[in-house]
C-alpha cells in the first residue's frame, strides 16, 4: 500500500552537479524519492566502455530506484512516472527537455534547480557564461518548469560571489551545494504555504548555449583580465587553448598583470597580443590587448597538466615567439 503521508518526489538528473540535491532529499525522513530518473550509460575513456552518469552511481548507493530512457516523452514513460503518484518532479541538469504531459504528473509542481540567478543565462552554460562575462555575482534558481526553456515562475533564489580565481569547477561546486540547500527549503515552504511563485521578467533573460570544444580557443586580444575570465571558464572543459606553431597547448591557470578594464596598461613597450614578452619563475608572460596575462599552467603535447615553470624546463620557449 502506498505511504501518503511522505512527501512524494521523483527526482531527474545525471551529472556530478545533480548528487549532492539528490543525497539531501533523500536524507530527509519526511521525503520519499519513489524514482530517480538518468540518462543512460554512455560510453567513456580511451576503451569507450560503458560508464553509469553520477546520479546513477549515488542513488545506487541509497538503494532507490533508477531509471534511464533514452527518451523520457513517451506513452510508457508517463505511464510509469503518473503511476507514482508524486508530489514533485525535482529536477537538476537531467538532460532532456520535459513535455507539458510530464510536467502536468506532479501533483504540486516539476522543481527545476538552476544554477543562475534567473532570468539571466538561462539554458546549458550557465556558470560558465557568468565567468566569462566576469560578474561580480551568480547563484541556484528554484523554479517551477515550463515548457519554455527555463522560463518558469521563480521560487526561491540564493546567491553567492564570484571570485576572481574561481573556475568553472570551484563554482560549480559551491552552486551545486546551495541547490542541495535551497531545493530542501523550496519544497518546505510550498508544502507549509509559506511560499509564493514569482513571474521572471521576460525582457531581462539572456541565454547560455551549450559550449563547444572551439569555444576554448583564447583570443590574445582581449583585456588580460578578460583573458584570464575566459581561460577559468573554461576549466575543466573544454580547457582553454592556444597554439605555439603547430603545437596546440591548453591553459588551465592564468593571472592578469595590469590591462584590467579601465586600468593602465602599465607596458613600456607594448607588443602585439599573443607576444611571449617573459618568462620567470611568475611563469610565461603574454601581451593581451591591454594588459599581460602570465600563464601559471599548462598542457602540452604530453598531455600532463603542469606548472609553467615545470613545462618551461621540458619546453623551452624561444624569445620573440607569438602564440595564436
Amino acid at each position: 500500500m502506498m505511504d501518503t503521508s511522505n512527501t512524494r518526489i521523483i527526482f531527474m538528473g545525471t551529472p556530478d552537479f545533480a548528487v549532492p540535491p539528490l543525497q539531501a532529499l533523500a536524507a530527509r525522513k519526511d521525503f520519499e524519492i519513489c524514482l530517480v530518473v538518468t540518462q543512460p550509460d554512455r560510453p567513456k575513456g580511451r576503451g569507450r566502455k560503458l560508464a553509469p552518469p553520477p546520479v546513477k552511481k549515488a542513488a545506487r548507493a541509497l538503494g532507490l530506484d533508477i531509471f534511464q530512457p533514452e527518451k523520457l516523452n513517451t506513452d510508457d514513460a508517463a505511464a510509469r512516472l503518473s503511476a507514482l503518484a508524486p508530489d514533485y518532479f525535482v529536477v537538476a541538469a537531467f538532460g532532456q527537455i520535459l513535455s507539458q504531459r510530464m510536467l502536468d504528473i506532479p501533483k504540486k509542481y516539476p522543481v527545476n534547480i538552476h544554477a543562475s540567478l534567473l532570468p539571466r543565462y538561462r539554458g546549458a552554460a550557465p556558470i560558465q557564461a557568468a565567468i566569462r562575462n566576469m560578474e561580480k555575482m551568480t547563484g541556484i534558481t528554484t523554479m517551477i518548469m515550463a515548457k519554455a526553456l527555463d522560463a518558469g515562475d521563480m521560487l526561491l533564489q540564493e546567491s553567492t560571489l564570484i571570485h576572481p580565481e574561481d573556475t568553472v569547477q570551484s563554482l560549480h561546486d559551491r552552486l551545486s551545494a546551495m541547490g542541495a540547500d535551497l531545493i530542501i527549503t523550496t519544497i518546505d515552504q510550498i508544502n507549509s504555504n509559506r511560499l509564493t511563485p514569482t513571474p521572471q521578467d521576460h525582457d531581462s533573460a539572456s541565454y547560455a548555449p551549450m559550449l563547444k570544444k572551439q569555444d576554448g580557443c583564447i583570443n590574445w586580444a582581449l583585456f588580460s583580465r578578460q583573458v584570464v575570465a575566459h581561460i577559468n571558464a573554461m576549466n575543466p572543459w573544454p580547457g582553454a587553448f592556444t597554439h605555439l606553431g603547430n603545437t596546440r597547448l591548453k591553459i588551465f591557470a592564468a593571472a592578469a598583470e595590469n590591462g584590467g578594464i579601465g586600468e593602465d596598461i602599465g607596458v613600456d613597450t607594448p607588443a602585439f597580443p599573443g607576444t611571449v614578452i617573459a618568462l620567470d619563475d611568475q611563469g610565461i608572460h603574454v601581451a593581451a590587448g591591454k594588459g599581460r596575462v602570465i600563464i601559471q599552467e599548462i598542457m602540452g603535447t604530453s598531455g600532463k597538466r603542469m606548472s609553467a615553470d615545470a613545462f618551461l624546463r621540458g619546453h623551452p620557449i624561444d624569445l620573440p615567439s607569438r602564440f595564436t
